[in-house]
């Protein structure tokens, strides 16, 4: 995923499917200029992770 799409799916009110590591995932911020995301697995909001926007998969 680019960091574009990935800002624009963490500005949206709509829940879009993306995937990291096979999971589902939901995206709390985006570094655009640094290339990474916060994000946590759908099953666990508590667990955040700051991860590779190129590791982020949209389905």
């Amino acid at each position: 995923m680019d960091a574009q799409r990935a800002q624009e799916i963490a500005d949206s009110v709509d829940m879009a499917n993306v995937i990291y590591n096979g999971k589902s995932i939901y995206i709390e911020h985006v570094d655009q200029q640094n290339g990474v995301a916060t994000i946590h697995n759908l099953d666990g909001p508590n667990n955040k992770q700051s991860v590779s926007i190129s590791e982020l998969a949209e389905q």
